[in-house]
């Protein structure tokens, strides 16, 4: 075989290609160069402040969000460390105490008291407290009212208030019926207990003349006078009336 014919052999060793990581210095270098490039940007322009306390509260919303608070439930029916009610008064000493400061009233002496077997009831005469075809307690009668409140302050019974009417017109005051009168009148002597210091709901309601003929055997002029009442009823109990 003839010499040069012979293929030449490459002996140039080609260098290895190690695996590094030195384009990551390239890279770190440009995220510096745009996050201050963008900072620059921010403090050359004008921040509304509205919006940015938007943006705020929403990163913190969504960064911060609040830890939700599990109530534990009452294991009983009644929760007794967040439920309070004062007591009821018992009905035959809370009689005792309102006939008593009655009588040295001069303008509420008169009031009838009657003690039932599941109420009591103070019948308060209306011509005392209020003028005729009106519904706003008059000048006379509303220290004696702002009295009788104070009596009820410390008292936890439930509380209702009636009003009644006799059968004639009420007048040209401004109600058109009795039925409204006797609910306005109602609605004066419970706002009167209110004031007095009496702080739980009282139900107020108006019968106008419907009690008229249950009224018991009396002349016409005194049944009339009778059935121009406001009641105060007095439950037993501090339930709901």
């Amino acid at each position: 075989m003839r010499r040069d014919t012979i293929p030449e052999i490459d002996h140039t060793v080609e260098p290895e290609h190690h695996n590094t990581k030195m384009w990551m210095l390239t890279f770190t270098d440009l995220v510096s160069l745009l996050l201050t490039f963008f900072v620059l940007l921010f403090s050359m322009s004008n921040v509304k402040i509205d919006e940015w306390d938007k943006v705020i509260d929403s990163l913190s919303q969504t960064l911060n969000p609040e830890i939700e608070q599990t109530i534990k439930k009452p294991t009983a029916q009644l929760n007794i460390g967040t439920l309070f009610k004062r007591s009821a008064v018992n009905l035959d000493y809370l009689t005792s105490v309102i006939e008593e400061n009655l009588s040295q009233d001069p303008l509420l002496r008169d009031a009838l008291i009657v003690k039932l077997e599941d109420r009591l009831v103070i019948a308060l005469p209306g011509d005392l407290l209020f003028d005729p075809g009106q519904a706003l307690i008059n000048s006379r009668a509303e220290g004696a009212m702002f009295t009788l409140g104070a009596m009820f302050q410390n008292v936890g019974n439930t509380i209702g208030v009636t009003g009644h009417t006799d059968p004639s017109p009420p007048g040209d005051g401004p109600f058109s019926s009795n039925w409204e009168l006797s609910i306005a009148r109602a609605s004066s002597v419970a706002n009167a207990i209110r004031r007095g210091g009496y702080d739980e709901q009282i139900v107020a309601l108006g019968y106008a003349d419907s009690q008229y003929n249950r009224l018991p055997n009396l002349s016409d002029d005194e049944r009339r006078q009778l059935a121009r009442r406001v009641d105060i009823i007095v439950m037993p109990t501090a339930d709901t009336f």
